[in-house]
């Protein structure tokens, strides 16, 4: 199931219980996918890291998990389109079924780099669970295979994503109004 939720004349708006039912659902998902496997979550901080906790906790396997660290935004609200690599990962995952989870695939940069740099070390499968697409920014095509919400072209935060480092505590995600931005 996807839903999709439009800006129109206001913010974006995903409720608490919408989001809770849709990661449930993603849980699900992933447990299908990998029974009789150990899923090894890759979270990408800062902003995946409500939506990566709500995950873990409805996926009824045994997993493990580890976090990197990537920024192509710093404080701006546009992506500069230069990739940096802020904290890499503690643990190996040669030979390993990684699932990377993102808040948001923008213009699929950042992934695209994510995603070389994690297939170089030689795990055994990558997929990808982005809680958040917004198909219209996209420059480079990069798979998603558990998508939360499709969305139009916001600057959207709360539950995780910021607003320069703000309101990542929201239990619901909006946006600001465009001329905000």
């Amino acid at each position: 199931m996807r839903a999709m939720f439009t800006a129109g004349n206001g913010p974006v708006q995903i409720p608490a219980e919408t989001l809770a039912n849709r990661v449930k659902e993603l849980g699900a998902q992933i447990a299908q996918d990998y029974q009789g496997k150990t899923p090894h979550l890759i979270c990408v901080l800062n902003g995946a890291f409500i939506f990566m906790a709500d995950l873990v906790r409805a996926i009824p396997l045994p997993l493990t998990l580890d976090f990197i660290s990537i920024s192509s935004y710093g404080n701006a609200y546009r992506t500069s389109g230069e990739v940096e690599l802020l904290k890499d990962l503690r643990l190996p995952i040669h030979g390993r079924d990684v699932i990377v989870v993102e808040d948001i695939v923008d213009t699929g940069l950042t992934l695209s780099y994510l995603l070389d740099y994690l297939e170089a070390r030689k795990p055994a499968s990558v997929r990808v669970a982005a809680l958040l697409s917004k198909p219209s920014r996209r420059q480079v095509e990069v798979p998603i295979h558990y998508l939360g919400f499709e969305i139009e072209d916001a600057y959207v935060y709360g539950y995780g994503l910021d607003r320069a480092q703000f309101d990542r505590n929201l239990p619901f995600i909006t946006s600001l109004h465009p001329e905000e931005e």
